[in-house]
């Protein structure tokens, strides 16, 4: 069953549910319908909740980590046996080419599940011996379940980000309720068979498709049988979720956004700096969260950066996803064009200079009904300005000069995002001093978007609360009781 031109349905308690409210799924290439999308009321919601509920007092609940890996090793399968149709779903809703979607997107969400299959049997616990005046006694932990994990994922990387966090919680025995973002409903749809397909028991995983405010999502994030709720998307969103679980102390970790900054020092090499600022920079179109839309380049080399940054920007391939070696697709929807394209004016009146772009592609065919825009660079504008500040989450860059490495990390650490930052130079003892002073979660140096999946991701300040990944996913997905025995 294909994921494209058809009805997108809930999947809850084991059986795929439709509803008679709808909405359209629209192309980002073209602006056509793709088929319509099943909104989940309050009502199916709880059925959801309930069906994980219920699960974790069912076989699901006994299973050991042995047969919960097995059953995740299974879900990869058939990932990897429907491989090009989550390929075709995920360029159908995003606009990303087909290369990044193979070779980045559904290639990970594989990973993921077999990741964290495996890293599930080296969680182990603690040990203590103490001596007491009652005798020598023992201390150990023992991990469970937190039970109902509630899983609200983005529109950028949905399968990436999707599977990042279904496949931890799985491994650590919860149930979920998964609700993706409205704009990309297609491989969570497609994950869904696969669950279903793959023999994985009713209630474990749940599916809600909708909006946030009012709709799937609030009533998800508001529903008291929710132990933990882990989110990744905007800073507000996360906000609005976290006032809404506080009441209940709830778990939460949460991936917002950033602004992020690549910092290239004059030792570097130069034609790798560029080639891995244009990266950082342009990738999915800038909507990645570890994107760069800040770029501070030291004086002796800021005009001949700029102006191959320029070179490389001008000559990047926009267009559809099935072009050879396209580079640049559309933004996600016409909605987030017009916000970045809001950002473009406002960066005029705040006095940059436009290197590049800054302006919408004209095809003169069906894409100029797309939500395409160019790759863009200023330079000149103020620390202060609000395109220094705010997150744009497009292909956007500014370029600023620096002397100093003091200058230099007081710049990047000015903002109230923390997510990542990466550092261009050969000087390896530079590397070191500098990366450790920057308030952020990842620092890369010479390279970007480079992950060891068995390492914490997560970030500071309006960057988001928590760690996941390997261990730290572990932690999360679970929670420690201490159980003291005197013998």
């Amino acid at each position: 069953m294909s994921s494209l031109h058809k009805l997108y349905r809930n999947y809850v308690d084991g059986q795929f549910e439709q509803t008679d409210k709808t909405f359209p799924n629209i192309s980002p290439v073209n602006g056509q319908e793709l088929g319509q999308i099943c909104e989940a009321n309050a009502e199916l919601v709880d059925r959801a909740v309930r069906a994980a509920r219920a699960a974790l007092h069912g076989p699901w609940g006994q299973t050991s980590q042995a047969e919960r890996a097995r059953i995740l090793h299974a879900v990869a399968d058939g990932i990897e046996k429907r491989f090009e149709a989550f390929v075709d779903a995920e360029v159908a809703d995003t606009g990303r080419s087909r290369q990044q979607a193979r070779k980045l997107d559904i290639r990970r969400g594989v990973q993921n599940f077999r990741t964290f299959a495996d890293l599930g049997g080296l969680a182990g616990g603690e040990c203590f011996e103490m001596r007491t005046d009652e005798g020598d006694v023992f201390s150990y932990t023992v991990r469970k379940p937190h039970g109902v994990v509630a899983i609200i994922s983005p529109w950028n990387l949905p399968m990436l980000l999707m599977t990042w966090k279904v496949a931890p919680a799985l491994a650590c025995g919860n149930t979920v309720v998964v609700k993706p973002s409205e704009e990309t409903p297609g491989t969570a749809t497609l994950l869904a068979e696969v669950m279903h397909e793959a023999g994985v028991p009713p209630g474990v995983f749940n599916l809600v498709h909708g909006f946030g405010g009012g709709s799937a999502g609030e009533a998800l994030s508001r529903h008291p049988d929710i132990d933990a709720i882990t989110f990744t998307g905007e800073s507000r969103t996360g906000s609005t979720i976290m006032k809404a679980v506080a009441d209940g102390v709830k778990e939460v970790s949460f991936e917002l956004g950033g602004k992020n900054a690549a910092v290239v020092f004059a030792d570097c090499d130069f034609d790798k700096a560029v080639a891995g600022v244009v990266r950082s920079s342009f990738t999915n179109t800038g909507q990645v969260c570890l994107c760069s839309e800040r770029v501070y380049v030291q004086r002796p080399i800021f005009d001949r950066f700029v102006a191959a940054m320029k070179q490389r920007a001008d000559a990047l391939e926009i267009g559809s996803p099935d072009v050879d070696g396209l580079e640049i697709g559309s933004l996600i929807s016409h909605t987030h064009r017009d916000k970045v394209l809001s950002y473009f004016e406002l960066a005029r009146e705040e006095g940059a200079t436009v290197v590049a772009g800054g302006e919408v592609p004209h095809f003169g065919d069906e894409r100029d009904n797309g939500a395409y825009v160019r790759p863009t660079i200023w330079t000149g504008l103020p620390e202060t300005a609000r395109c220094v500040k705010e997150e744009i989450f497009g292909p956007v860059c500014h370029i600023a000069p620096f002397d100093t490495e003091a200058e230099v990390i007081a710049m990047v650490n000015d903002s109230r995002y923390g997510l990542a930052a990466s550092v261009w130079t050969r000087d390896i003892a530079r590397a070191h001093q500098v990366t450790r002073q920057f308030d952020v979660g990842i620092v890369w140096v010479n390279t970007w978007f480079l992950r060891d999946l068995r390492t914490p991701f997560g970030g500071t300040g309006l960057s988001g609360i928590g760690r996941e990944g390997g261990r730290h996913s572990l932690d999360f997905y679970s929670s420690v009781s201490t159980i003291c025995i005197n013998p």
